[in-house]
């Protein structure tokens, strides 16, 4: 998987109040580069304690301590983190309040989509 963005990975870990997450951080960070999920199913394959909420992946960072909110397009294989927080930011649920992704539809049924509407215009 391609990871947008690590900078938001940093960020959060050079914050001195969360310093302890810069391992546990870059152990998810090299393991998800190495996947190429499909599915949210094979996410839980690797990650069994992920979630969905919507279109938002939660996948929980050193032990429950912190969580990472991503948002992946399974068909270009590109996870975006949207937010890493402490569990406490976390339960705020001011991550709830993001709509990145909440539109997307996938490139090939958007493609089969416009194809079908391409030769409806062409019959009429």
């Amino acid at each position: 998987m391609h990871i947008r963005s690590k900078k938001a990975l940093r960020d959060f870990w050079e914050n001195p109040r969360n310093s302890e997450a810069e391992k546990p951080l870059l152990e998810w960070y090299h393991v998800v580069r190495k996947s190429r999920w499909n599915t949210f199913a094979e996410v839980r394959q690797t990650f069994n304690s992920a979630d969905q909420y919507g279109r938002k992946t939660i996948f929980n960072i050193g032990g429950n301590k912190y969580r990472l909110i991503a948002v992946i397009d399974f068909e270009l294989h590109i996870l975006y983190v949207r937010a890493v927080l402490t569990h406490k930011e976390y339960d705020k649920a001011q991550w709830k309040k993001d709509i990145f992704g909440d539109d997307w539809k996938p490139i090939l049924g958007q493609k089969k989509e416009n194809e079908y509407a391409n030769k409806k215009r062409k019959t009429t």
